[in-house]
């Protein structure tokens, strides 16, 4: 099957050893992206001036994310393929290691982090945990990153880029100020964030929230029945009024644990949907970065507040 490791990696190499470079000098840069989080960014930056192929859509799980006959062909035309790495996309990272290995211009944008500043994590083989967006902090300092990437790949339109990143930093840091200002109506002793798989790590450290995850960091891994009546305990001895669903992660598990709840004489209400590992739909505002976090945190201080 083509969605076999080993069979895409043969594919890859047969497509790119047979590619030739006759690349127009006008030809606008090409560039793969994984995630929607990342693919939004380059376009901020790339503007008009690149063409930008995202790999993975709205609700797509990067974690459980395989590759397709068509990822293929994206990939090998690609002149630059910037991915999360920290092995968010599992199923990828192989492949992403053997290409830069044979000199294709891979990027993983996690490598601009520094260390220090990322959370561990034992189940990643990295031993760091992946969501790395859902810093403001980091996704600026990404940004950057990605700007000078873009500059060094396609100097004749360095400026332009240069302008391009610095007017979404401006709109990051905008964005930041926003969420401070709503986040703060919320009493900190409220601030625990129930969700289904612990993607919110970064997100609690930067604004002191509590967050448990009932699948922990990924996706890959399934929560047990001793899972979910631990969380259900912790729910009423807290006195969470909210736990929320994720939009690229099946609700059932969320569904159980309001059962488990139930079942215990208690009530919680799911106070809905969150963006994780994927935006929304493209062309609303969820699907964009800046309008997922918007959403997110609306949503939570929504629901937990009252």
């Amino acid at each position: 099957m083509i969605h076999k490791k080993l069979t895409l990696l043969l594919l890859i190499f047969t497509f790119f050893s047979c590619k030739k470079e006759v690349k127009d000098k006008n030809q606008k840069l090409q560039v793969v992206t994984t995630t929607s989080m990342i693919t939004d960014m380059v376009k901020n930056i790339g503007g008009d001036l690149i063409e930008v192929e995202g790999l993975m859509g709205s609700g797509v799980d990067p974690h459980l994310y395989k590759a397709s006959e068509g990822d293929v062909s994206k990939l090998v035309n690609a002149d630059v393929i910037f991915y999360n790495g920290l092995h968010l996309e599992g199923k990828l990272v192989e492949v992403f290691e053997k290409m830069k290995h044979q000199d294709i211009n891979t990027i993983a944008i996690g490598e601009s982090l520094d260390k220090n500043t990322l959370i561990g994590s034992d189940y990643f083989a990295s031993n760091y945990d992946p969501h790395i967006w859902f810093s403001v902090e980091n996704w600026k300092i990404i940004t950057t990153f990605v700007t000078h990437k873009l500059t060094e790949i396609d100097p004749k339109n360095a400026e332009a880029f240069k302008a391009n990143g610095k007017a979404y930093l401006a709109k990051l840091n905008e964005l930041e100020t926003t969420l401070k200002n709503t986040i703060a109506t919320l009493p900190k002793e409220k601030r625990i964030l129930v969700t289904a798989h612990d993607a919110f790590s970064y997100f609690g450290k930067a604004y002191n929230f509590n967050v448990v995850g009932l699948q922990g960091l990924s996706t890959a891994t399934e929560a047990g029945v001793q899972d979910v009546q631990k969380l259900a305990n912790f729910i009423i001895e807290k006195e969470v009024k909210a736990i929320f669903v994720e939009s690229s992660v099946p609700k059932r598990t969320i569904e159980a644990l309001q059962a488990a709840v139930k079942s215990k004489n208690h009530e919680v209400t799911i106070g809905g949907t969150l963006f994780s590992d994927a935006l929304g739909n493209a062309g609303t505002k969820e699907g964009t970065y800046i309008g997922m976090f918007e959403y997110n945190v609306n949503t939570i201080i929504n629901a937990l507040k009252y």
